[in-house]
């Protein structure tokens, strides 16, 4: 079974921590949106809305805003992304 949640990633070209965080989930075997902010002024304003954040990569679990990739490291190594993700426990 593959994760199911949906995923959405705020992103920018060139930004190290987003090309991580889409690693990241591409390990994991999940499916996500990414959003290019770069030159939109008006996707940074959307991302800084509903995230509370002014930082790249800005990713969004099911809605929630979960933080950038350092906050789904910390998660993942605690063991708590993939319950996030829908990712069976094992």
């Amino acid at each position: 079974m593959s994760p199911s949640a949906t995923v959405k990633i705020y992103t920018r070209p060139g930004c190290w921590f987003c090309s991580s965080a889409r690693e990241l989930l591409q390990q994991k075997g999940v499916a996500f949106e990414e959003i290019n902010i770069s030159g939109q002024p008006a996707l940074r304003h959307e991302m800084e809305e509903l995230s509370g954040g002014y930082t790249v990569p800005q990713i969004f679990i099911n809605d929630r805003p979960v933080g950038g990739y350092s906050d789904i490291a910390a998660l993942d190594k605690r063991g708590e992304l993939d319950a996030l993700l829908g990712a069976p426990h094992g």
